[in-house]
Formats: structure tokens, C-alpha cells, sequence
């Protein structure tokens, strides 16, 4: 007997034991046959469907905490056996773990044009949903494709925000760099207890690996019109290496620059979200979140992926990075606002930190998770309660 036979047998037995009393006893038996047969196709899902049933307008909205538990777990270790295999394939730019179209764990695969073919439909009995968002990069050195209303800072009126010169202490979420750069964003002030420190992007505070300890950090970065050594706000004393090559296992693009807080403030601008909680929280899949930006100032999206396998171009070569957080809408982030810190938006983690953004394509952005960047540099957010 078929696995397909089985339940339809069950059905029909249940059946039969009401088919009798419904003919005997009329609308009452009626009622208890239809009764009946609810409760067995209930049954029968329960015992052979292949998964929760799609819930309806779900879209993203359901957090990792909300999804079926063995169902996650299954796309984790789909993704953690094959990402790196999907990554090698030309076309495919990262590879996470998200939702697809009815709401239920998958592996979403990343690619450049809709013409990338050859990807299975599943692996490992896990769903696999093909996204097309192009090439994905370092937003610092994104090409003005990637923002084309953007427009060079310069050319933007004095008191245009946030990529303008503000008075010490600066907030974050604005315009610096080192002085190599163009520029990038200060993604929040951070504390070792004693000290503080400005956080951002290697590239945006270290040049891409390139920059000396204790080289200047400027507020605006360079292209907004910074000058160094007069408009410095600290000085670099640590970056995360970046490791460019197709083989890399990199988990963040991050440095840190000592400041002091006559320098350096805690909040955004007005228009931003405030001041980010220190208390941080872990991505969840669909969690709603907010950034504020020197390109795109505040803007709001939600978590499209986590865990996710990532190639990144940079000028000096591609770097990948795992373990990352995939945003959308595309509109989230753009070149300029590298570093700039993600909170969480709503509820009870709202202005919880989530990660910092790196990276990104028109269509998606990338964050770095923030907890591994803050136990690299031994530093909290220094924030609200």
C-alpha cells in the first residue's frame, strides 16, 4: 500500500461509520457526516501535508520565533551545506534563509539577472526562491547606478542634511571618512566603559585595509566637503580586516575610531530615529526595522533573509561574507550610507540595534550582525536604556 493510498483509506473508513447514521437520522446525521469529514482532512493534514498550510497575507511577517521550528532548521542545514556551492555558480550572488511565497522556510537564492539558470527547485526537501537584485556591493564604492538621483554632496545647499558639516558633538547617521575616502556614515557612538569610539565600516574609517592607525576620521567625509585635519572627530585605532578573494569567510566590514563626547553625540539628527537602545537584538526573518543614512537619511524596511552567504564587490576585488543579513526594499540603503547603524522599529525591541550596513545592490541592502561587532572591539552601544 502507497503513502498516498493510506490516508485516502483512512478518509473513506471515517466516512463509512457516518454514512449510516446520516441516512438514518437526516439533517442530523447530515450534520455529523460533514462534521466528520472536517475533522479527517484536519487529520490528514496534520499527518501527511508537507508543512504549516500557507497563511494568507503572511508576506513577511512572520518572525523566525513564529516559524515551525523543524521546518527552520531544515533550511538552516540546506543552507549550510550548500551555500558556498551556490555561490560559485556565476550569477548568484548570495544565498540566506528566508521565506517563499506561501510563508514557509526556504532558501533564497540571490542573482544578477533573471537569465541564471540551472538552480534546483529544492534541496534537501527544503524550497529554493530565486530573487533578482544584481550585483551587490560595497556601498561606499557602489557605482552611481546603484544611487542615480544621488548627486555629488557639494552640489547639495549648505544646509543640506545629513551630508553637511554639523556642529561638535556631531550626531550619527551622518556624513565622515577617512580622508582617502569619499565618505560614508557614522552608524553610532560605542563605549569600552572608559572611552568612546565612532563605529562604521572598515571601508568607510580604513580605506579598505588600507588606512594607518590613528589616521584621521573625518565629519562630512571628504566629499561632502570634510577637511582634515580640521574637521576630525577621532582617530582610527582598530578595523576588522577585510579578506578579498572568492575562497573568504569574512563576517564583518567594521573599524572603530576613538572620540571623545564633546566630538561625538549619541543621536541622530532630528529627523532620524533618535537615540539607538543598547540592549541589542538578533535578526529575525521579516523584523521591521529603520536606519539613518548620510545618501538616504531615515528609511524603513524589513529582514528579507539571515544567515546569508554574500559576494561583495569592492574596488579592490570581491570579498564573501557569511552569516549576513539581507534587507529590503531596495530604497533601504544606497552609496554613501555605508556604516550606518540598523535598529529594530516597533514593539518592544524598538531602537534595538540589529546590524550595520556594508553593502547592497538598487534592490536589497546587507548588514553585518552588530553583537559580533561589538564583541570584536569589546565595546557596547552607547545608548538609552
Amino acid at each position: 500500500m502507497s503513502a498516498f493510498e493510506i490516508p485516502f483509506r483512512r478518509t473513506f473508513a471515517w466516512l463509512r461509520a457516518f454514512l449510516i447514521p446520516a441516512a438514518r437520522f437526516g439533517v442530523r446525521g447530515a450534520i455529523i457526516l460533514y462534521g466528520a469529514v472536517l475533522l479527517v482532512t484536519g487529520i490528514w493534514l496534520s499527518w501527511f501535508g508537507d508543512g504549516p498550510p500557507p497563511v494568507p497575507g503572511s508576506g513577511l511577517s512572520l518572525s523566525v520565533m513564529e516559524l515551525p521550528q523543524e521546518a527552520l532548521d531544515r533550511a538552516l542545514t540546506a543552507h549550510a551545506t550548500h551555500a558556498g556551492s551556490l555561490l560559485d555558480r556565476p550569477g548568484v550572488v548570495a544565498a540566506g534563509v528566508g521565506l517563499d511565497a506561501t510563508g514557509r522556510p526556504a532558501l533564497k537564492v540571490y542573482v544578477t539577472e533573471a537569465a541564471v539558470l540551472g538552480l534546483p527547485a529544492t534541496l534537501d526537501g527544503v524550497p529554493v526562491t530565486l530573487d533578482v537584485v544584481g550585483e551587490i556591493w560595497a556601498l561606499q564604492d557602489a557605482p552611481a547606478t546603484l544611487c542615480p538621483d544621488c548627486g555629488d554632496a557639494r552640489d547639495e545647499p549648505a544646509d543640506a542634511k545629513p551630508a553637511s558639516r554639523f556642529e561638535r558633538p556631531v550626531p550619527i547617521g551622518v556624513s565622515a571618512g577617512h580622508p582617502s575616502i569619499t565618505a560614508g556614515t557614522i552608524g553610532a557612538r560605542v563605549t569600552d566603559g572608559s572611552k568612546v569610539f565612532a563605529l562604521s565600516n572598515n571601508h568607510v574609517f580604513a580605506a579598505e585595509n588600507r588606512a594607518n592607525i590613528n589616521d584621521h576620521v573625518l565629519q562630512p567625509g571628504p566629499v561632502d566637503g570634510g577637511v582634515n585635519p580640521a574637521d576630525a572627530i577621532g582617530t582610527l585605532v582598530d578595523y576588522e580586516p577585510v579578506e578579498f578573494s572568492f575562497g573568504s569567510s569574512n563576517t564583518m566590514d567594521a573599524a572603530i575610531a576613538l572620540s571623545t563626547t564633546e566630538n561625538l553625540g549619541n543621536s541622530t539628527p532630528a529627523e532620524g530615529y533618535g537615540t539607538p537602545r543598547s540592549e541589542t537584538v538578533s535578526p529575525k526573518i521579516g523584523l521591521k526595522v529603520q536606519k539613518m543614512g548620510r545618501t538616504t537619511g531615515h528609511t524603513h524596511g524589513s529582514i528579507d533573509a539571515i544567515m546569508a552567504t554574500v559576494n561583495v564587490r569592492y574596488h579592490q576585488g570581491q570579498a564573501r561574507f557569511v552569516n549576513q543579513i539581507l534587507i529590503k526594499p531596495g530604497s533601504f540603503s544606497a552609496g554613501g550610507d555605508s556604516g550606518s547603524l540598523v535598529v529594530a522599529e516597533g514593539g518592544s525591541d524598538d531602537k534595538k540595534p540589529v546590524g550595520l550596513v556594508f553593502a547592497g545592490s538598487t534592490l536589497v541592502s546587507i548588514a553585518n550582525p552588530i553583537d559580533p561587532i561589538l564583541e570584536r572591539f569589546g565595546v557596547t552601544i552607547d545608548g538609552s536604556d
